[in-house]
Parts: C-alpha cells; sequence; structure tokens
C-alpha cells in the first residue's frame, strides 16, 4: 500500500504521523511510504532520515494525498485536508468528531474512510492509541497549571509546591484517568496538595492504593465538585466519555465562587472542553481570562513536545496502522479494535457516541461496508 504522511498545518503542531523508525517498519514489509517535505522537521527529523529508511520525500501535500492510498496524521484534517481526500482512501488519526460538526460533515462528504486513534479499543476495552497523549498532556497540565498561576499570566501568584513555611498549591483533578493519574504524579511530586474526584468507586480505590495517600480521593457528585472546585487553586479538567462530547463539569456560575487568579486546565477541550467557559486555544495564546478565572484550554497540548509526542504516540499507533496497510479496509472488520474505531466510512458516521454527539444516526461497520 502506498502510505502517506504529511507535515501537520495545525498551529504550533510540530509532531508527526510517522517517525523514521515508523516509516522504516512500513518500509520493510513492501509499503511504499509518501512524506512531504519538511513533515518532521518539528520533532527532528529531516527528509534525509526518512530517505534512509526507504521512504520517498514529495514536494507538497497535495501530491502525497493524490498518491497516498492511506493517510496517516497526528491531528484532525483541517479545511484544506479534507477536500483532498477521497472516497476508498483510508485516514488514521486523531478526528475528535463530537464537538466538530464542520469536520464530519467534511469527512463524509469525501467518501473516506476515517479511523480515529481515539475510539480503537484494545483488547483488554482500553484505549490504546488515546492512552500515549493522554499521559503526556495530564503531565504538561501540572506545567501549565504552574504557569498560569504566575502573577503575570493573571494568576493567584501561587507555587504549586510552596516552600517550608508556606502552604502549597491545592490542585482539585476532575477524572482518574489516565490523564488524571498522570497529572496527579506531577502534582504531587511537586508538592502540591492533591485531590482526584471520580464517578468509580473501583478507580479511587486504585488510584488510593497507587498513591498511598499522598492525594485525596473523592466520588464524583455536584456537592463533592462545588467543594473542590472553590477551595481550588487549580483545577484540571481530566474527564472522557470516548467518542462523545466532554460533560460541564464547572458552570461559569460556579466561576463566582472560585477563588480569585485561580486556574483551570481543560484537558478534555478537544471533545468540547468540561467547562462550561471554555473554548480551544492555541500554543501562540493559550489563555485567557473569565470572571477572574484563567482558562488554559490548549486543543493539542502534546504538540509542544514533538520529539516525546510523536515517538510515545508511534509506539502506540504502530502495529495498527501496518495492520491497516496490510488489509485495508478488510482489516478493521476483521479486528474488533479497528471496528471501534472507524468513525466515518462512505458518507456514514460508524461510532454511536459520535453520531449521538452530533445529532445524527450511526450505521454499524458491516453494514457501512456492505452499502
Amino acid at each position: 500500500m502506498r502510505v502517506g504522511v504529511l507535515k501537520e498545518i495545525k498551529v504550533h503542531e510540530y509532531r508527526v504521523g510517522l517517525t523514521p523508525e515508523a516509516a522504516r517498519e512500513y518500509a520493510a514489509v513492501g509499503h511504499e511510504v509518501l512524506i512531504e517535505t519538511g513533515a518532521g522537521a518539528g520533532m527532528g527529523a529531516s527528509d534525509a532520515d526518512y530517505v534512509a529508511v526507504g521512504a520517498k520525500i514529495l514536494a507538497s501535500a497535495a501530491e502525497v494525498f493524490a498518491r497516498a492510498q492511506m493517510i496517516v496524521k497526528v491531528k484532525e484534517p483541517q479545511p484544506s485536508e479534507w477536500v483532498q481526500l477521497r472516497e476508498g482512501q483510508i485516514l488514521f488519526t486523531y478526528l475528535h468528531l463530537a464537538p466538530d460538526p464542520r469536520q464530519a460533515a467534511g469527512l463524509m462528504a469525501s467518501g473516506c474512510t476515517a479511523v480515529a486513534y481515539e475510539t480503537v479499543v484494545g483488547p483488554d476495552g482500553s484505549l490504546p492509541l488515546l492512552a500515549p497523549m493522554s499521559e503526556v498532556a495530564g503531565r504538561l497540565a501540572i506545567e501549565a497549571a504552574g504557569s498560569a498561576l504566575q502573577r503575570q499570566a493573571g494568576g493567584r501568584g501561587i507555587l504549586l509546591g510552596g516552600v517550608p513555611g508556606v502552604a502549597p498549591a491545592r490542585v482539585v483533578i476532575l477524572g482518574g484517568g489516565v490523564v488524571g493519574t498522570h497529572a496527579a504524579r506531577m502534582a504531587v511530586g511537586l508538592g502540591a496538595e492533591v485531590s482526584i474526584i471520580d464517578r468509580s468507586l473501583t478507580r479511587l480505590r486504585q488510584l488510593d492504593e497507587l498513591f498511598q495517600g499522598r492525594v485525596r480521593t473523592r466520588m464524583a457528585s455536584a456537592a463533592a465538585i462545588e467543594t473542590e472546585v472553590f477551595a481550588a487553586d487549580a483545577v484540571i479538567g481530566a474527564v472522557l466519555i470516548p467518542g462523545a462530547s466532554a460533560p460541564k463539569l464547572v458552570t461559569k456560575a460556579m466561576l463566582k465562587e472560585m477563588k480569585q487568579g485561580a486556574v483551570l486546565v481543560d484537558v478534555a477541550i478537544d471533545q468540547g472542553g468540561c467547562f462550561e467557559t471554555s473554548h480551544a486555544t492555541t500554543h501562540a495564546e493559550p489563555t485567557y481570562i473569565v470572571d477572574g478565572i484563567v482558562h488554559y484550554c490548549v486543543a493539542n497540548m502534546p504538540g509542544c513536545v514533538p520529539y516525546t509526542s510523536s515517538h510515545a504516540l508511534n509506539n502506540a499507533t504502530l502495529p495498527y496502522g501496518l495492520a491497516l496497510a496490510a488489509g485495508g479496509a478488510a482489516a478493521i472488520l476483521a479486528d474488533p479494535g479497528l471496528r471501534a474505531g472507524l468513525n466515518v466510512h462512505r458518507g456514514h458516521i460508524t461510532q454511536a457516541a459520535v453520531a449521538a454527539s452530533l445529532g445524527l444516526s450511526a450505521q454499524a461497520p458491516e453494514a457501512a461496508f456492505a452499502a
């Protein structure tokens, strides 16, 4: 199969769909790997690095779209990209369609087969292609919170870990999954006072065991969220409903009861955000202030550490990408994990949670392929 890799065009997105090491694995089993010139530059990979492992360099994204049978990306296609997709072409990338009806319509109109990293399911029911970027984003969330808490950024002017004789910051993490766990690791390591709120008692028990009393765990309820958020210096939004829009756990009215200069970091922004006042920002302008509360809502947080992120992502996506390249669309039906990852096929939404969030009806993958 001809596998194409584009230079990402989202603002301050420096990751790449295939690292040279991953491209080598595709080439080694006979696939033709087509790389847009400069695609890997953001994470330190030159065109020569790709040529050395058997890939071919093309001069433009248009050439890659025209020649490739499968496109491997990192971020969701932008308007100038989805119009270049075509029927029969496989797109393998993060999509986050639930809060993005324009993109959904564009992919449906293209007729392509779009498999979303974030809804591929592992044999154990996990989300193996979302996990590595969730790990990165969770850790970055605490760095972002620490910066946003500084006074010149509009924050309270409090150091996350405090110093002897001065209390540390209170960090509240909404959601105890991969993002929340890694955020807690960083916050605890810096010496912050940390609470994790989750709706799963089983997960809270696991977190209590993991952190050995170094974090407070609370069962999710409206009262618990209000109590913790109102006392927090920084709140990390780390909730996830696979494929669906994130629930709004902090309302605009709640901001007035929070500490002035407190920080909200919305890691769920790709799925619409879990704070009512969230809207997507970029690394160029990462924060804004509403009612005295600093909001950090960068939609591609891991993009600022592209070397780490690209390698971590490729470690997870490589076996699935190779399966798609080897079997084409048939591989999707043969693998329950890839079938769960299928979001769009020939004009149909095939993922139930995505369809529900968009107000559309879903067509089962088997039916979509049979049509």
